[in-house]
């Protein structure tokens, strides 16, 4: 695939080339190859990580003028998180435009899922940088904030806690509660297995590397049980 190709698909020519590929650049790339001569894109990502969620927050600000703040949060939240954005690069087939290594291409779990996101995050900066804040938004409005509308209708908005509390209460007249099942792995690295309680009554488990992780989990799971 030729850097051109991934212009086309997001209608945007860049006037600094390197900019685009540096965007594109994971860290894994420069270890293999060490004479590459441009950065990893961890600084870009983090720029259009501060962007992107001004582009959005302008959007939903204006698009919703009558929305408390706590609404316009979770909206943008759902709009700005790694499996939206993983979304979105594959939606343009980013992944075939990204300098990694061999190894980490291979990898098609969360660890794919998290580069996709953080690789659209540096190609947001690099619009930034290369042609500024109109463009950046034009990008975030016409890849990432068209799926509002679906967001809004399937309610995915509400994370996976939030939906099970307002089911058990509603169906189940109980509010579901978390209790840690175990904990596996060296200090830095642990491992959290969780349950949800209907009463005392265990009704799923999640696991995660931290217990809020671990939480939603096991609300997705108890959420598929209950459908």
């Amino acid at each position: 695939m030729k850097i051109s190709d991934l212009e086309n698909k997001i209608g945007i020519k860049f006037h600094k080339e390197d900019l685009l590929k540096e965007s594109l650049t994971h860290r894994s790339y420069i270890n293999e190859k060490p004479n590459w001569r441009l950065a990893h894109n961890e600084r870009l990502e983090y720029l259009g990580d501060a962007v992107l969620e001004l582009a959005v927050t302008e959007k939903l600000f204006h698009k919703f003028p009558k929305e408390a703040e706590g609404k316009l949060t979770v909206l943008r939240a759902a709009l700005v998180n790694y499996q939206m954005l993983a979304k979105v690069a594959g939606e343009i087939n980013l992944k075939d435009f990204i300098f990694m290594s061999k190894g980490e291409s291979k990898d098609n779990g969360k660890a794919r899922d998290v580069i996709l996101a953080n690789a659209i995050e540096a190609l947001i900066g690099a619009i930034y940088l290369d042609q500024g804040f109109s463009a950046a938004g034009h990008f975030v409005n016409t890849f990432i904030v068209k799926h509002l509308e679906s967001i809004l209708e399937n309610e995915s908005y509400k994370d996976s806690k939030s939906r099970l509390q307002e089911i058990t209460q509603d169906k189940l007249k109980v509010t579901p509660t978390y209790k840690v099942l175990d904990e596996t792995g060296p200090a830095h690295d642990r491992i959290f297995r969780v349950g949800v309680y209907f009463d005392k009554e265990l009704a799923a488990e999640g696991s995660g590397t931290s217990k809020q992780e671990a939480e939603i989990e096991a609300a997705k799971q108890a959420l598929e049980n209950l459908e």
